[in-house]
């Protein structure tokens, strides 16, 4: 067999032991390597299934129940709201990478996000604007985002694995300390939120130029507190929010 048709051929094999069994034999110095290669895609492969099932390990635990993962974004920024999703996934769902949405790449957010909205059983985003959390702080903004969210959904959940949070809906409730990345749920969750909350804030960028919103999303960077000091403030920024708080203040 010629070596391009070998590496054809592996591409076909789902394990080390019929590889081995059938080209363990092969002593060129080029099967070898085809062959640990595919051998090595196989174990990567292997990994990523075993993380997924680690992560499934608080979806595991409610049999039979709609499984609803919770998360949010925007806690921290100087500007714009705290946005939340709220998604149920697909029986026997499998989407590779899946983590905590501040891990990832954009590219690889913006990939498993078209991989979700295609594939989830639901979902839905929910919304506390600047002024809410203004008025009634960013902890309990992020609790009505998510609430929000939840209320949003055509599919009503039975079980809401939330991250970091309790909610008191009078559904069954699980609060997962890092859980972007240890529930698939609350990950899907997290990358659906953040991918939505920054297309908001490039839009807001086209809405007030001068701080980078399109790149910052609202975060105090650099550039994002020169714009404030050659601009202002804008309607969407935080009032209760350090500086904008001591900037209003001076004024």
């Amino acid at each position: 067999m010629k070596l391009s048709e070998l590496k054809t051929a592996l591409q076909s094999y789902h394990t080390a032991a019929e590889i081995h069994n059938d080209f363990g034999q092969d002593t060129r110095a080029g099967a070898r390597k085809l062959v640990a290669q595919r051998l090595k895609q196989l174990e990567q492969a292997e990994q990523v299934r075993k993380n997924y099932r680690q992560a499934m390990e608080f979806e595991n635990r409610y049999p039979g129940e709609i499984i609803c993962g919770i998360d949010e974004v925007g806690r921290g920024p100087l500007a714009g709201p705290v946005v939340a999703c709220a998604v149920i996934l697909e029986e026997n769902h499998f989407y590779p990478g899946m983590t905590d949405s501040k891990k990832l790449s954009a590219k690889k957010r913006r990939s498993i996000e078209a991989l979700l909205l295609s594939q989830v059983r639901d979902y839905a985003i929910g919304i506390a604007t600047v002024e809410e959390i203004d008025a009634i702080n960013i902890y309990e903004a992020s609790k009505l985002a998510m609430r929000r969210a939840v209320e949003s959904l055509k599919v009503k959940p039975t079980v809401l694995l939330i991250d970091a949070m309790t909610l008191n809906t009078g559904l069954i409730e699980e609060a997962i300390i890092k859980g972007d990345m240890r529930s698939v749920s609350i990950s899907a969750a997290s990358i659906l939120a953040k991918e939505y909350r920054d297309r908001l804030m490039a839009e807001y960028d086209k809405l007030y130029p001068g701080y980078d919103f399109s790149q910052n999303a609202g975060y105090g960077t650099a550039r994002h507190l020169a714009g404030i000091q050659e601009r202002g403030i804008t309607p969407i920024h935080r009032r209760t929010f350090e500086p904008i708080k001591s900037i209003i203040s001076t004024d």
